[in-house]
Formats: C-alpha cells, sequence, structure tokens
C-alpha cells in the first residue's frame, strides 16, 4: 500500500485503534529511508472532518458554557471539550503528512511523532471520560481546527503559522489556566486523573509547538522571507491577532521557539531573552 494512500485512509477513518495502526504503518514507511515520493499525487480536499460520524456538529456560538466542574456532567463536558481537541490534533498532524509531500521526510516523520502522541492523549482522557460515564460523541463539537486545516491547505508555511505557532501555541496558554480551575475539586479521584493528564500533555505540547516553530522557520528560510514579520501577515490574514487572549504563557512560549520581540508584539507585558 503506497504511503499517500494509506495516510489518506487514516485521516478518513473514525476510529482510533485504526488511526494509531496506520499511524504506525506510515511511521514504519518513513523509517525505510525509501523515496515515499508519488508520481502525480494529488492531496484530497476533505469537505467534512473524520468524527463527522461520531459528534453533533454545531457552530462554536451553540456550545454551551462550561462553568460547572463540582458535578459529574460539568466535567465530563469539560473533558469531552479537551477529548474532541486531542482526536483533531491527531488528524491535524496526519494531514500536515498527506498534504505536503514537497517537504523533507524529516518532516513527515516529526508529524507523525505528533500524531503518535495525539493518539495517546487522547486515549488518556477517554478512558477518564467513560469512567464518568460518558463516551465521545456525547455533547455536541464545533469544528474549528478542521476548518483551520482547510483554509490552510494551499500553503505548509501558513500552515505551521497557523495550527503549531497559533492555535497549539494558544492551548500552552490556556492548559495552565485550566488546571488552576480544576485544582479546587482534585479532592475527586476523576479530577486528580485530569490534572495529571493535562500536566502530561502540557509538557509534550511545548514540544509539538517547537517542531511546528521549526518548520515555520525552515519555510521562511527556503522563500528568503522574514519569520516575525510572516507570521503576523499570516495571522492578519487568517484574522487571528484579534483573537489572541490575554496571559499568553511566556515561558513555554519561549520553549517552544518563540522569540520576545514575537512575545511583546503579541501581548506579552514582559519577556526575557
Amino acid at each position: 500500500m503506497h504511503f499517500y494512500f494509506l495516510a489518506e485512509r487514516a485521516l478518513s477513518e473514525a476510529d482510533i485503534d485504526t488511526k494509531a495502526a496506520a499511524i504506525a504503518d506510515l511511521m514504519r514507511y518513513c523509517n525505510t529511508g525509501e523515496d515515499l515520493a508519488e508520481k502525480g499525487f494529488v492531496p484530497k480536499r476533505f469537505e467534512t472532518p473524520s468524527y463527522a460520524g461520531l459528534c453533533r456538529i454545531v457552530p462554536p456560538r451553540e456550545l454551551p458554557r462550561r462553568r460547572r466542574f463540582d458535578t459529574t456532567e460539568g466535567l465530563a463536558r469539560l473533558l469531552h471539550s479537551i477529548v474532541h481537541i486531542e482526536f483533531s490534533a491527531v488528524d491535524l498532524a496526519l494531514d500536515a503528512v498527506y498534504r505536503f509531500p514537497e517537504m523533507p521526510t524529516a518532516f513527515r516523520r516529526d508529524w507523525l511523532e505528533v500524531a503518535e502522541d495525539e493518539v495517546r492523549h487522547f486515549r488518556m482522557l477517554r478512558e477518564i471520560l467513560e469512567r464518568l460515564g460518558y463516551r465521545y460523541g456525547d455533547f455536541p463539537v464545533h469544528r474549528g481546527l478542521f476548518d483551520a486545516a482547510t483554509h490552510t491547505a494551499g500553503d505548509v508555511l501558513e500552515r505551521m503559522a497557523v495550527v503549531p505557532r497559533h492555535y497549539e501555541a494558544t492551548g500552552l496558554d490556556v492548559n495552565p489556566q485550566m488546571m488552576r480551575k480544576l485544582r479546587p475539586f482534585a479532592d475527586r479521584e476523576e479530577v486528580r486523573a485530569v490534572l495529571e493528564a493535562l500536566e502530561t500533555i502540557y509538557r509534550e505540547e511545548i514540544e509539538h509547538v517547537r517542531k511546528g516553530d521549526y518548520w515555520f522557520r525552515y519555510c521562511c528560510a527556503q522563500r528568503g522571507l522574514e519569520p516575525a514579520s510572516t507570521f503576523r501577515r499570516i495571522l492578519d490574514a487568517h484574522g487571528l491577532r484579534k483573537v489572541i487572549r490575554s496571559g499568553l504563557n511566556v515561558p513555554a512560549r519561549q520553549a517552544a521557539g518563540f522569540s520576545c520581540g514575537e512575545l511583546r508584539e503579541l501581548g506579552a507585558e514582559s519577556c526575557e531573552d
């Protein structure tokens, strides 16, 4: 089975175990050292996300606010939203592997490693969700990350700017805030399990953003572009600079490759190189 055909099947698959098996096969392909180029290959544009058969998809504004973490349903709703992000992140990593065949094999290997991590994150959180008596698909979801992939399907530089350097980096800001809100309820075993999972995810997501930063800068160098101004231009083109929240996680973003100059541009009040 050809590499890109297998990647396309993995992207279309809703079952996480089948996805994970395909990711392992794709990694074995990468590790053979063979040329993965396929003459005439044109990546397919997907109209619907792979989870469309599992979840009811609604516009973001129709999702209820998550306010209560002291009830089982409130905790489950929060957990379901994170489980959905992790499932979406598996597909984002796979789509980078599939979508940009012009990139080096090291690029595909990096994003397959990310996909493996995201599968593990999904399984960790799904197990806690099921302990609470719920399943993935029990609550509505939005398709924002799928749409971000669609909007950047034509350019790997834009993909690296928008997905890892914007959306995943925003996760580095939000994760510690979420943990702070959950800690008052840590007398519950399930909350402690969620906190432990979030700690693991936080550490590993720094590396995911760092990989995105590396390949963003690689693409800038290939095109003779200055990274900081290019990043600003892409965020503006996608209407994303105005949605960056306050409370940037400066140390985590620095560890992932952001410069102090960039962070100040994004609204950081203090930063030391």
